[in-house]
């Protein structure tokens, strides 16, 4: 375990477009000047979520869901029925490195420890890679390339990761387990959701077969998943667990480019960013 004094934890879940809630959520916070964590945990768009947040960027991810993500550069159904990539993540950090690049020299500033949770393709198992100036971008895209969905595996030294959601989708045990005692956790599915079996394992099966690791990474995925929502629910005596989730009518999907569905989900995380502030002030 580490330093106790990393009491406060911010555990931030992804779900590829879905994010557009936790960063309506975490801009609201920046406006606000709500920064007290004292780690940080992010998998998949929730990890890139974070790494704005902490580079103090309103609204660069907002840009980044509603605009770079939906050209059809970056998603493209028929590229991939061809063999290529649905969600092309070389072009996404290319262009938006390009454009709007993360503030390198404002995270280096931050003391806090982020850690971004990728997937080791070599034994399924999740990693909490930590965070710093030189090495952010590159973790990050790890952290965000689905399986098949992208066809690559993003390298880190000498090791090969898939997206962080395969092995751990909320972190929140692992937050836990380095020293929070205190977790404040932003999801991307509303309160209630549990997550189902696939009922295609056949063809993940079929179509990682040259990677055994990811196949059973894969099949442990819903009761993962699962587990981690019931220690949200049922934490341990010393540790308190506050939850940020949308609401019912959030009708943001994986995959959802309709920009108005993509505002509306935004506006949502915003407000919700704001009622947990208000939440504070009161108690």
């Amino acid at each position: 375990m580490s330093n106790s004094s990393l009491s406060h934890a911010l555990v931030v879940e992804g779900g590829a477009m879905r994010g557009i809630f936790a960063t309506g959520v975490l801009d609201t916070w920046l406006q606000q000047r709500y920064q007290p964590f004292d780690m940080y945990f992010g998998v998949s768009a929730g990890a890139t979520n974070i790494a704005a947040y902490l580079c103090q960027q309103h609204q660069r991810n907002y840009k980044v869901i509603t605009d770079y993500s939906c050209r059809p550069e970056f998603i493209n159904y028929l590229r991939f029925a061809r063999g290529g990539h649905l969600f092309d993540l070389d072009w996404l950090w290319q262009q938006t490195i390009a454009d709007i690049r993360l503030d390198l020299a404002t995270f280096a500033k931050q003391v806090a420890p982020f850690y971004v949770v990728a997937t080791n393709i070599a034994n399924g198992q999740a990693e909490y890679l930590k965070a710093n100036a030189d090495n952010l971008e590159a973790i990050l895209k790890a952290s965000c390339a689905l399986p098949l969905a992208y066809r690559d595996y993003p390298q880190i030294g000498d090791k090969q990761y898939t997206d962080g959601g395969l092995s751990d989708s909320i972190p929140v045990q692992q937050a836990y387990l380095q020293g929070a005692k205190r977790i404040t956790v932003i999801l991307s599915q509303p309160l209630g959701y549990r997550k189902k079996p696939s009922r295609s394992h056949w063809v993940t099966r079929r179509l990682l077969r040259d990677t055994p690791a990811l196949i059973s990474a894969s099949s442990r995925r819903a009761e993962g998943y699962n587990q981690s929502l019931e220690f949200i629910h049922s934490p341990p005596p010393d540790c308190h667990i506050e939850v940020i989730a949308p609401e019912p009518e959030f009708a943001v999907g994986r995959t959802t480019r309709n920009a108005a569905k993509l505002r509306h989900g935004y506006t949502l995380g915003c407000q919700q960013g704001l009622d947990y502030l208000q939440r504070l002030s009161i108690n």
